[in-house]
């Protein structure tokens, strides 16, 4: 019965102007179940060029129609419905996920959830974005106010699918905003879905518009001269493109959030216990498949032979215990397709050269694409294991003896996404937080996501900030009103 109901949630058209629509492009793609490589959907329609065309103009008639004159009340309204729309459905969306690109159940699950959170939290912020007053003791008295910038796009991964589509697509229309948005193809069932449930949730037609596609598609957004503001989550390579055709088409407003290869320090006064726990179980969520992954991780030489051994044993424990993702119980999957399985297993047989393999670096099984939890140590300066974002279940450590040398080595690296530190000492703590070149430190925990607070990178890790109130401002523009207090 649940599957029945799950595949009744499969969508293969786009949702443009409220309605699930042929693409004009004839171009299609399939996706395949990386558990055991079954066809999971066929026929989904790629957009094109006229399709683009077709969801800006809707967004663009939506931005000027009726939704211009709704009241922060009203959208926060519509936007409450549709996250409990999100809830309701749960146990149909994120199965989709799972399918598309095996993601255990229960974390996709747990991703729908957050998914409907970030619809609340952004429906909060809709009548709470005041303006500003400056007296006039130059004669001239002055107003700030904030103002939507029309049509927006987003462009999400596949890793976190429902999640990325909240981000740009909540934070746009709590601000009056209209967006277009494009799933992966690697994932796009979950997405797809959220369309339906945005129309009975009540936004009229044209202020969500959904569209799928590789990043052909994703080019014809970030250089369409209609299009204001574009927020893009992926790769760092591609976010350049993204930012290159924005600035080369209409100067439009960009976001990009471009991963990371995150430093984590291991100080010798450290809980070892819990170090191991978000070195472990919490760095392998989501197959290792998350961009704040502290695949970096430095261990003070005191420690390490024992920090290491109780890795070693953990990782092989989460190795022993992979399974099929679609069941509750599953933690560890498979990565998401083959394309990526086949860059994980490159970047073992690389690493097998750069570094000491402790444990993994092999295929798991022979059906589907799973990959054994791999641990290298002391990889060298220059080892692409260390320097690149693997963007699988692959940690390299390396051991340190003082707090200054540590932070130089962590801060050698061309992103700044996340980083974490874990030591007894607050005010150690503190100090080596402020040294760090990163989006976010956490202390004595991995990465841990807060609605209220922004999330965004430094150097090659992004541009621009999500959540939290400079998420929200990310969708305003600000204009001066200058009044002639003489006349």
């Amino acid at each position: 019965m649940a599957a029945n109901r799950t595949n009744s949630f499969i969508q293969t058209k786009l949702f443009i102007n409220n309605e699930y629509v042929d693409a004009k492009s004839s171009e299609t793609l399939s996706v395949y179940n990386p558990d055991d490589e079954s066809l999971v959907a066929e026929g989904i329609q790629v957009a094109g060029e006229a399709d683009v065309d077709a969801a800006v103009d809707a967004a663009a008639a939506a931005f000027k129609g009726p939704w211009s004159k709704w009241t922060g009340v009203q959208r926060a309204a519509v936007m409450q419905k549709m996250a409990d729309l999100i809830e309701k459905h749960a146990n149909e969306i994120a199965p989709l996920e799972t399918k598309a690109m095996g993601m255990p159940l229960n974390v996709a699950l747990f991703c729908v959830k957050m998914t409907a959170d970030i619809f609340r939290y952004y429906a909060g912020w809709t009548d709470k974005i005041a303006g500003e007053q400056f007296p006039a003791d130059d004669g001239v008295y002055k107003i700030v106010q904030y103002e939507p910038l029309g049509v927006c796009a987003g462009i999400g991964a596949w890793n976190a699918s429902t999640l990325f589509f909240a981000f740009k697509t909540a934070a746009a229309v709590a601000t009056g905003n209209t967006t277009i948005y494009k799933g992966s193809e690697k994932s796009p069932l979950g997405v797809l879905a959220l369309g339906a449930l945005a129309k009975e949730a009540g936004f009229p037609p044209g202020v969500v518009n959904i569209v799928t596609g590789d990043g052909r598609t994703g080019a014809m957004l970030a250089s369409h001269m209609k299009i204001n503001k574009i927020s893009f989550t992926g790769s760092a390579f591609a976010g350049k493109k993204v930012q290159e055709l924005s600035a080369k088409s209409n100067l439009k407003r960009v976001t990009l959030e471009l991963g990371g290869k995150s430093p984590s320090i291991i100080f010798e006064d450290a809980d070892i216990e819990n170090a191991l726990t978000h070195h472990s179980s919490n760095f392998l969520f989501n197959t290792g498949q998350a961009c704040i992954a502290s695949s970096r991780t430095f261990v003070h030489e005191s420690i390490a032979p024992k920090f290491i051994e109780a890795l070693k044993v953990r990782f092989e424990t989460a190795s022993n215990g992979i399974g099929v993702p679609m069941e509750p119980t599953t933690f560890f999957g498979p990565l998401a397709d083959k394309k990526q399985f086949d860059r994980v297993m490159e970047f073992l047989e690389i690493g097998k050269k750069e570094a000491e393999l402790i444990t993994g670096g092999q295929r798991k099984g022979t059906k589907g694409f799973y990959v054994q939890p791999t641990i290298f140590l002391n990889p060298a300066e220059d080892a692409r294991i260390y320097r690149e974002e693997i963007f699988g279940p692959v940690i390299a450590l390396k051991t340190f003896k003082t707090e200054d040398e540590v932070v130089e080595m962590a801060n050698d690296t061309s992103y700044g996404l996340s980083s974490c530190v874990f030591t007894t000492s607050i005010s150690r703590a503190l100090r080596v937080a402020s040294k760090l070149e990163a989006g976010a430190v956490n202390i004595n925990t991995s990465h841990v996501f807060g609605l209220g607070v922004p999330f965004g990178g430094k150097k090659q890790s992004g541009l621009g900030r999500e959540a939290g109130r400079a998420g929200i401002m990310a969708y305003l523009e600000s204009k001066t009103v200058l009044i002639n207090m003489a006349v």
